[in-house]
């Protein structure tokens, strides 16, 4: 049985994917429940953060967001028997590859897939549905009549985002990055306020959003980024797609909350000062928050359940690319982990 597995290079940050026999799983003990995979998302890894919780490897585990049929359990299991169907995502430290046929996964990180949903739908689903939640009700407290700015709207996790706020009775406005992405947002139903299209580089996105809301600003700003410095200290690829800080602090509104997935964000002074008079907040949003707090186990289960639930009304329509079979896996996540996918890839077995 083989598993897919990253290796990262002594003398650079690049990391290489490699296919490797594994051996047979233990026996299933105690909270554990050994799962037959039926589809595995593909989702950048972040080796920045395992090496800073000291969880290096000469072999990494690649693919979490899975999707399978329940084998077996272990005798303290109390959620789940045996051929029921579920969804969930491996823990940061998980010794098993999701992209393998079977995996071992405590239960405490699975919920029962709903009938309705697919395998590919609910594993293509789940991250970003948990990061969606995270950042508007956790973050940012999402209620209706709120207005929302959510950059890059037709990547995986603004399209999801952009859902959850409609379905809440939040007035959306996102950014498009191309004609392409433009076009898509334009679909959308119930319809986007304002689509922004930021792929030329010259729109302003504060006097667009202070226009759309009469001067007032927007209530949340979830990012995909932002510039941090001059236009002559930043890639100009990167330029072109991100607003700067400045822009973000000036299109808040009162009590405006800004959900950030910038981890390294400095804020000058002025920058504070301004956000203090408005009494604005800034959050950042962390994929593994919920990993890392055992604490929180209860909430991380109900808001995958609430998203699974969601994807079966059709709340939720996730931009999926088309499924793969597990031998493409290694080549399509090299191109993942570059940055060159839109839609969110999954590997169906």
């Amino acid at each position: 049985m083989k598993g897919l597995y990253f290796q990262r290079s002594s003398t650079s940050e690049e990391i290489t994917f490699v296919f490797q026999e594994r051996e047979n799983l233990p026996v299933t003990e105690d909270n554990y429940v050994k799962l037959q995979v039926k589809a595995c998302a593909l989702s950048q890894i972040n080796t920045k953060l395992l090496a800073e919780m000291k969880m290096e490897k000469d072999f990494f585990p690649v693919g979490r967001e899975v999707a399978g049929i329940v084998l077996d359990v272990g005798s303290k299991v109390s959620f789940f028997e045996p051929d029921d169907e579920v969804v969930g995502i491996l823990p940061l430290d998980s010794e098993d590859p999701g992209l393998c046929e079977v995996v071992r996964v405590h239960e405490h990180y699975l919920v029962h897939k709903p009938e309705k949903v697919t395998w590919t739908e609910a594993a293509g689903t789940v991250r970003d549905g948990v990061r969606a939640y995270t950042a508007l009700h956790y973050l940012s407290h999402l209620s209706p009549g709120k207005s929302v700015l959510i950059m890059d709207g037709a990547s995986a996790l603004g399209t999801i985002a952009i859902q959850l706020a409609h379905h809440r009775g939040a007035k959306v406005i996102s950014t498009a990055c191309s004609l392409e992405d433009k076009q898509c947002l334009e679909r959308f139903k119930p319809p986007i306020a304002r689509v922004i299209d930021v792929s030329n580089g010259k729109t302003h996105v504060a006097e667009s959003c202070l226009e759309e809301t009469g001067g007032l600003g927007v209530d949340i700003v979830l990012d995909a980024g932002v510039r941090l410095y001059s236009k002559d200290d930043e890639p100009a690829v990167k330029l072109q797609l991100l607003p700067h800080k400045h822009d973000i602090i000036t299109l808040l509104g009162v009590g405006g909350h800004w959900v950030t997935t910038e981890e390294h964000l400095q804020l000058d002074p002025p920058d504070s000062h301004c956000l203090f008079l408005k009494g604005a907040t800034v959050a950042f949003l962390n994929d593994e928050v919920w990993n890392l707090s055992n604490v929180q186990q209860g909430k991380y289960l109900c808001i995958l359940k609430d998203v699974m639930e969601k994807l079966s009304a059709g709340v939720f329509r996730p931009q999926l690319d088309e499924p793969i079979p597990l031998y493409e896996a290694k080549v399509t996540m090299e191109v993942v982990q570059k940055h060159q996918r839109r839609k969110k890839q999954v590997v169906q077995f």
